[in-house]
């Protein structure tokens, strides 16, 4: 679906971006990793939909790899992941809220999730697979499948992480993730929390036509939030640790998150190449 935020008119162009790029480079060198969307009502352009959303079905993630690894122009992925979960979950992306069971809604089983990666993996087309924005539950239940069925199960998880987002990962995720249990990393995206603890949105420059590109402030209400939270003076406490030992914020920010014994990757996104170094 990316790359974002999301729009027909776009869709699928990240992976013709990396393909470029991957031609200068040897196939074997690279990790590459890509994801099947989640449930969502809204988005309704992406292969196998028909019009109806996208759901994490058999079909649909067959079509998806199939899609994603023509646009790649190669044969296998090295990490496929679960975009978010097919099911109903209260603090998707961030969203407050306590489990409702009257909300959830008929899914996709997760054993069919599971089976069709699976059939990727024996066909050679993806050799692991990963999920993203889950829950303990999840990252349980999908063990206990693969165990049962003698199927592949989860290496990996890509959740949001930082110095501002630390107790949903660290309370309840890290048992279920660790090595004696599951044994799933995580890949931390989000370190620098869009952008907030480089501390570009406390300078005069967060008001400037420049700014409009940022990422708090492409989402509405995102900015204002920010401002009026005590993430603003977390991060302006976290700065100034930062300069005391020579760093800029955004390389302490990164450093903590690498310094996790839980953190098997911590994926950065930069938007000029000066970011790109410093990161």
């Amino acid at each position: 679906m990316y790359p974002i935020p999301v729009n027909p008119k776009t869709q699928g162009k990240t992976d013709l971006t990396i393909a470029a790029w991957l031609k200068t480079r040897k196939r074997e060198d690279v990790i590459l990793a890509s994801k099947v969307s989640g449930f969502s009502d809204r988005i309704t352009w992406l292969p196998g939909r028909e019009g109806k959303g996208s759901r994490v079905s058999h079909k649909e993630i067959m079509l998806s790899v199939d899609a994603s690894l023509q646009r790649l122009g190669t044969d296998y992925l090295d990490l496929l992941q679960i975009h978010w979960p097919d099911r109903y979950m209260p603090n998707l992306f961030g969203g407050a809220g306590v489990y409702d069971p009257t909300q959830s809604y008929p899914t996709v089983p997760m054993e069919e999730q599971l089976r069709a990666i699976d059939e990727l993996v024996r066909s050679g087309k993806v050799r692991n697979f990963g999920v993203s924005n889950e829950s303990p539950l999840g990252v349980m239940e999908f063990n206990r499948l693969a165990q049962q069925h003698n199927l592949c199960r989860p290496v990996s998880i890509q959740n949001s992480y930082s110095l501002l987002n630390r107790v949903d990962f660290e309370s309840h995720l890290a048992e279920a993730c660790a090595p004696n249990n599951c044994d799933v990393g995580l890949m931390a995206y989000s370190p620098l929390a869009g952008g907030v603890l480089s501390g570009k949105y406390m300078t005069d420059a967060a008001q400037g036509d420049d700014a409009k590109k940022w990422r708090l402030n492409m989402f509405e209400g995102y900015m204002a939030r920010f401002m009026q939270s005590s993430a603003k003076i977390a991060t302006e406490k976290y700065a100034a640790i930062a300069r005391k030992y020579d760093l800029t914020p955004s390389q302490f920010a990164l450093a903590f998150c690498n310094s996790r014994r839980f953190v098997a990757s911590t994926i950065i996104g930069a938007t000029s190449v000066d970011q790109l170094r410093e990161n």
